[in-house]
């Protein structure tokens, strides 16, 4: 038998299961009701397994006309928009070279991807002076990510 915090779980991810744009906005004490539980106990689910590591944002507003907003958001979003703010002026080639090869020993690209990225790399750090340079890594970067969403 199933606890209150995976009941409570499955029953908020088959909401955003039926939604289309990953998004829910739930009243809390109807959830209680209908759950047959306190809203502290749907507060605490939401806290511990609706969280950014698990690849959810959630909005929360107590009172009358309060809600609950959950969004899920691709974890590959995080983890190139990550590798992205690692990238300013004094970085090196290498460094770069480095967290291009994490993202691809992650499978968040593909080898041809990577070879693509290291090769316009080595162009832009020879070419372009670093100001310049790190808005173009840091689009590049992004573009991926917004790739491997769809």
């Amino acid at each position: 038998m199933s606890n209150l915090a995976d009941v409570i779980e499955q029953w908020i991810l088959r909401q955003m299961a039926s939604e289309q744009d990953e998004i829910i906005i739930l009243q809390r004490n109807e959830m209680a009701e209908e759950l047959a539980c306190a809203p502290s106990q749907i507060s605490y689910v939401l806290s511990t397994r609706f969280t950014i590591d698990r690849g959810f944002i959630v909005e929360s507003r107590r009172g009358s006309g309060g809600f609950v907003r959950i969004a899920r958001i691709p974890v590959q979003t995080f983890v190139f928009q990550d590798a992205a703010n690692q990238i300013d002026e004094a970085i090196s080639l290498e460094e770069v070279k480095a967290i291009v090869g994490r993202l691809r020993s992650h499978n968040l690209m593909t080898a041809r991807e990577a070879a693509l990225v290291y090769k316009c790399c080595t162009i832009l750090f020879d070419r372009i002076a670093p100001m310049e340079r790190v808005p173009l890594l840091k689009s590049l970067l992004m573009t991926l990510a917004s790739q491997n969403e769809a």
